[in-house]
């Protein structure tokens, strides 16, 4: 159960009385300024946010929400955004973003001092390898209501809003088995991070349910971007053997897949599949289009959103957790066969 810092936790730090530190955070004329500046420094420290009374009748909130990302160039991200925006503006909240281009150091920084006092609530995306897990559970101890999304840590109890990365993952592979592809290899995300490491085991799982081989050495590690992407695929086509399919952790891996092959090349669809995760627009209109896994991503801003407004202004709450499905989308990237001419 979280609990809010109260006056009684900085008038105990200072040593002060719990009436000094009320009329300094009050800013009452009889406070030096020496002490006024000790008192907000330490309420600053340990995110004290004042009560909000339990009548309702005067709200003290600053219907300040803030969103932080590692990202916000990409569809995906923009369109969570939209979803979070609909809710927040329907119940008069600000959105105050926060971008992190994917950095822990940055992440951590960001967090470390964020003015939590004159926020509502947070809702966050985490960086891959993230190390701030420490500082978003201290935050979430003052009673800040924070709802994480998409990319989620394992080791806070909190509520999260994720789109199925193992099934969409598993759904994936299963299309290439049943496309007729025997020998898939992966293009999957960072080791440490938890998405790509539920849609690493759906991969997993998928090649034993269809009983084809599972090789380590087609498993290619790095971060999202299209270059890593190009990069592995190298690297993969590289190796002695190589796969028949290839299952990428996002669009933009797929994409930089892609190039590697056509570099190669390799018939993308007759000679090697290809399938991503997003349905980024790009996977519309690449040459030839890339088959993928549609995320919900604009409901997922939106079920945060309004999970967080749910949270907000209570003592406490009891974490949940939504899990959203995403839709398969068959294109020419998985077609072993070219299509008839009309």
């Amino acid at each position: 159960m979280s609990r809010f810092t109260t006056i009684k936790d900085i008038a105990k730090k200072l040593n002060l009385s719990v009436s000094t530190v009320s009329r300094a955070l009050r800013n009452t004329y009889d406070v030096n300024r020496e002490t006024r500046e000790k008192v907000l420094a330490v309420a600053n420290e340990l995110h004290y946010r004042p009560a909000l009374p339990a009548t309702g009748l005067v709200s003290r909130s600053s219907h300040n929400l803030a969103v932080i990302l590692p990202f916000v160039g990409g569809h995906y991200f923009s369109t969570v955004i939209s979803g979070i925006q609909e809710v927040a503006y329907q119940h008069d909240y600000n959105v105050i973003l926060h971008i992190t281009n994917d950095s822990p150091k940055r992440e951590l920084s960001l967090i470390r001092n964020l003015a939590v006092p004159n926020l509502d609530g947070l809702l966050i995306a985490v960086s891959s390898g993230s190390e701030a897990t420490a500082h978003f559970q201290k935050i979430m101890n003052t009673g800040t209501p924070v709802v994480f999304f998409d990319r989620v840590p394992d080791t806070i109890k909190a509520s999260r809003v994720v789109q199925d990365d193992y099934l969409g993952a598993f759904e994936a592979v299963a299309h290439l088995a049943g496309r007729g592809y025997r020998h898939i290899g992966h293009i999957a995300g960072p080791e440490g991070s938890d998405l790509a490491q539920k849609r690493k085991m759906g991969f997993l799982d998928a090649l034993k349910k269809h009983g084809l081989p599972v090789k380590k050495r087609w498993i290619m590690h790095s971060g999202f971007s299209q270059e890593n992407g190009l990069a592995d695929t190298a690297a993969l086509l590289k190796q002695k053997e190589r796969p028949d399919a290839i299952f990428a952790v996002n669009d933009q891996k797929a994409i930089g897949t892609m190039i590697a092959l056509k570099n190669a090349g390799i018939t993308i669809g007759r000679e090697i599949g290809l399938i991503g995760f997003a349905n980024d627009p790009a996977a519309a209109v690449v040459s030839p289009t890339l088959s993928t896994i549609a995320e919900p991503a604009f409901e997922i801003g939106k079920r945060s959103c309004e999970l967080l407004l749910k949270h907000i202004g209570r003592r406490s709450f009891i974490p949940e957790d939504v899990l959203l499905p995403g839709t398969l989308i068959a294109r020419e990237s998985t077609l072993r066969e070219p299509p008839l001419p009309q």
